[in-house]
């Protein structure tokens, strides 16, 4: 049986609207070749880390839903994470995503925060 791969996100620089789409799995295309259906993947993300690039302290916002989506009770790190200038913060975890699940989020303040995440990719 094959393994699942690992995948790198980012980095990439937090905005201010805390409805952006940052990680989603779905491929709009399953067409494969002739005997093989292909499937939707699903990742499992192990590590997330936001970086805090600036000299004052900065919050950041995950959550796990729909597109463009922040609804109440879906945060997945919590709501406006406090992050110190200068420093990082790590989760780790494990989290799986399909096809169908968003992580949105976004800054406090514009471009002071870096996205990073590593984990797993494979198919349902």
């Amino acid at each position: 049986m094959a393994a699942n791969k690992i995948i790198r996100f980012g980095p990439v620089a937090l905005s201010a609207t805390l409805t952006t789409n940052i990680i989603n799995t779905a491929i709009t295309s399953l067409a494969g070749p002739v005997g093989y259906t292909q499937t939707q993947p699903y990742i499992i993300l192990r590590h997330i880390r936001i970086v805090n690039k600036t000299g004052t302290a900065a919050t950041f916002s995950l959550w796990l839903g729909g597109t463009g989506g922040n609804v109440a009770g879906t945060e997945v790190i919590g709501n406006a994470v406090s992050v110190p200038g200068n420093t990082p913060y790590d989760w780790y975890g494990n989290l799986r995503m399909d096809s169908a699940d968003f992580l949105v989020g976004g800054a406090g303040t514009a471009a002071a925060l870096t996205f990073e995440a590593e984990g797993e990719i494979g198919l349902a």
